[in-house]
């Protein structure tokens, strides 16, 4: 089917006239007949009927005719997207509830002001969930922790924050030793379900430490509010701010060898919103004070 025929068709439909759409298109009278009769074959049906000395639609016609102008409209927009370099189009995008609120939010804002013609739809999640999402393509691409496990070579995976896990105490404890503590305090453990917990559970296992558990939380926000009441302490990622406010927490370095939670952006390879992907870290790396962005291959 040929988009003129459905143009065509669209016209004759609005000025109710084979004739007046032929002078408006420049063509012959004949020719507009011929391409109602070819979209009127294509279809089955009879798409116009002379009622008088007015054409309309019949019901038929009625029937596809908002169908057409939005298929026209996308038709009109694949050209203008043929014929510019600026990148357009809506990215569906997945991110963990501390990418939306801490580093985000700035690059979202830069991409409005800077390349508006492009659109981001976001879902919230847990890297897990927003991991199986990218799988089965419900998103294009997703702001998690670096999976625990290695990257698919069909994934590109992209960093952009690092962030050290600390022991999180109450101010009061700020000079306090941070193994005296998580020996002695209530534990309020970070989900091991969560990837960054994980690696919350790796460190107390590699330090061969014991705490006293008593919460398993899945939001680093109510573990630092837990924190700052004198509840307990927590191993967990300096995460990006905004923190709840009012906290009274000290943040201590853990011993041994660094360990940290990577956030980053991962998304297929051969996906099609590739370039609406690079347009986003472009933005974050334009809003970036001090985190680190770079490219594994």
């Amino acid at each position: 089917m040929e988009s003129r025929f459905l143009e065509t068709f669209l016209l004759v439909a609005e000025l109710g006239s084979l004739a007046e759409a032929a002078r408006r298109l420049a063509i012959t009278p004949a020719a507009v007949a011929q391409r109602m009769q070819a979209l009127e074959d294509e279809f089955g049906k009879r798409l116009l009927v002379r009622a008088g000395r007015v054409v309309q639609p019949t019901d038929a016609g009625h029937a596809i005719l908002e169908q057409s102008r939005r298929i026209l409209g996308d038709i009109r927009h694949l050209k203008t997207l043929a014929q510019t370099d600026s990148p357009s189009g809506e990215m569906r995008l997945g991110a963990i509830s501390t990418a939306l609120t801490g580093i985000l939010a700035p690059a979202l804002r830069h991409l409005v002001d800077t390349v508006p013609s492009v659109g981001v739809f976001v879902l919230p999640g847990a890297s897990t969930d927003l991991y199986q999402a990218l799988g089965d393509g419900s998103i294009d691409a997703a702001i998690l922790v670096r999976p625990p496990f290695p990257i698919p070579k069909s994934l590109h995976w992209s960093v952009l924050r690092t962030e050290p896990m600390i022991l999180l105490a109450p101010s009061v404890l700020a000079t306090r030793d941070p193994e005296q503590l998580l020996a002695t305090l209530p534990f309020i453990r970070y989900d091991r379900n969560n990837w960054g917990g994980r690696l919350a559970d790796e460190w107390l296992r590699r330090q061969k430490l014991r705490p006293r558990e008593w919460l398993e939380l899945d939001s680093l926000e109510a573990i630092t509010v837990m924190v700052s009441n004198g509840l307990g302490v927590s191993v967990l990622p300096d995460w990006a701010p905004p923190w709840p406010e009012g906290l009274s927490v000290t943040r201590l370095p853990l011993p041994g060898p660094p360990l940290v939670r990577e956030i980053g952006m991962l998304w297929p390879r051969s996906a099609p919103s590739g370039r609406l992907v690079r347009v986003l870290l472009d933005a974050f790396e334009a809003v970036s004070s001090g985190g680190k962005r770079a490219d594994d291959a």
